[in-house]
């Protein structure tokens, strides 16, 4: 986004919402992770979950019982009209599926990309799982996607900036041959799904915002066998290769700190 570096901060009061980018208080911190454990639970419940013969849909009712159980409420399902309580993007599909009828089958690949609210705090993470035995190249594709996802959480440090994180995911990616969605990107998290900065997946060493202790951050690498470019579905929302390539999908919510980057988003 075109604003400057202002940001928001906090002591171990809620934070007051000026404009610009918050820095979390310990305890907005803790809430955090808090949400981010929920999250990462549930993903690990849906991995184990996927296996030929189930739908979609039956995935997201999974999602949606488990988040409740801890007292959580989805943060997908209802924002901005989206019906789910994950997105679930099979093969072609990158991001933002409808979950539905859809029957998984075997060697098709799913990315299922969840978020949980907790005392006013949100959790954001995807994973992409096999249904079954899956190619090599989808395998390969996969690994990549989560390897690039890893280097760009080494370059969240203080210090750095938002382009260090998207040129360490763009370098690693296209060095393998990989198109790098470039039309949805990762972003700020805290009270709001969406907040500043943009985090996006590619870009230039040293360039924009200056990441500081306190920040959240959503780091989500969208990779494609083939071309970056992209299409949405006459559903408004589902986004697909627009060559049809296969595409992977994985991603954290990462808090910045004085000692690196911590994953809150985990177990998955």
């Amino acid at each position: 986004m075109n604003r400057k570096d202002k940001v928001r901060t906090a002591s171990n009061s809620p934070t007051t919402y000026t404009g610009g980018i918050t820095l979390k208080s310990k305890q907005e911190m803790d809430a955090m992770r808090e949400a981010g454990a929920i999250v990462g639970a549930t993903l690990t419940l849906l991995r184990r979950s996927v296996e030929p013969g189930i739908t979609t849909r039956e995935l997201d009712k999974i999602a949606y019982d488990n988040i409740l159980s801890y007292g959580a409420k989805p943060a997908f399902k209802g924002y901005h009209g989206f019906p789910g309580t994950i997105c679930a993007s099979v093969n072609e599909e990158i991001v933002h599926g409808i979950p539905g009828k859809r029957v998984l089958k075997e060697g098709d690949i799913i990315k299922m990309d969840c978020g949980a609210t907790i005392n006013g705090f949100i959790g954001d993470a995807a994973i992409s799982v096999p249904v079954g035995e899956v190619s090599q190249e989808a395998t390969d594709l996969m690994n990549a996607t989560k390897s690039s996802l890893e280097e760009g959480i080494k370059a969240a440090v203080p210090g750095n900036r938002i382009g260090d994180i998207g040129f360490a995911v763009q370098t690693f990616s296209e060095a393998r041959g990989y198109g790098v969605v470039r039309e949805f990107v990762g972003h700020g998290i805290g009270r709001f799904l969406h907040e500043d900065p943009q985090v996006p997946n590619y870009g230039q060493a040293g360039k924009g915002q200056l990441l500081r202790a306190g920040m959240c951050i959503a780091i989500e690498p969208m990779l494609n066998i083939g071309d970056w470019h992209t299409r949405v579905l006459d559903d408004a929302w589902t986004v697909v290769t627009a060559d049809g390539s296969l595409s992977s999908h994985f991603e954290h919510t990462i808090a910045i700190t004085e000692d690196g980057p911590e994953v809150l988003t985990t177990n998955y």
